[in-house]
């Protein structure tokens, strides 16, 4: 009997003590878990454009705010432009400094990405191989 009465007497220090450590790690689980949903959340904020065009060539996506990047069709004639903020973007390929072709109104969605091939000389994108 006695026993009970020591059990009921120490739960309540018991309880307290557990919601203070509950209270501690419930903040620092919170902490941390806010951190990870903001890089996460960052992350996702960006897309991409992909595709196709003839090697060695440039492409270049640009929106309406000002965002302006651009990459060169590799040997196999495949290109990314990455990093690219959420909008509208036309998407052009460069030969020689001017445009020879344009796609518009390529929306770029959350954590998505939108491919966009240009035609290539004899459906071939890839540089020719050397002999």
């Amino acid at each position: 009997m006695k026993n009970s009465r020591c059990l009921k007497t120490n739960h309540p220090k018991r309880r307290a003590g557990f919601s203070a450590w509950g209270l501690t790690m419930a903040i620092a689980l919170g902490v941390h878990g806010m951190t990870g949903f903001t890089a996460a959340h960052a992350q996702a904020t960006v897309g991409r454009v992909f595709g196709w065009a003839p090697a060695g060539e440039t492409i270049t996506a640009h929106n309406t705010s000002g965002t302006r990047r651009h990459a060169k069709a590799n040997a196999k004639g495949r290109y990314t432009i990455g990093a690219l903020p959420m909008g509208v973007y036309v998407v052009t390929l460069e030969k020689d400094g001017k445009a020879v072709d344009t796609r518009s109104n390529i929306k770029l969605t959350v954590g998505g990405g939108a491919e966009v091939d240009f035609a290539c000389a004899n459906d071939q994108c890839a540089a020719p191989a050397n002999h």
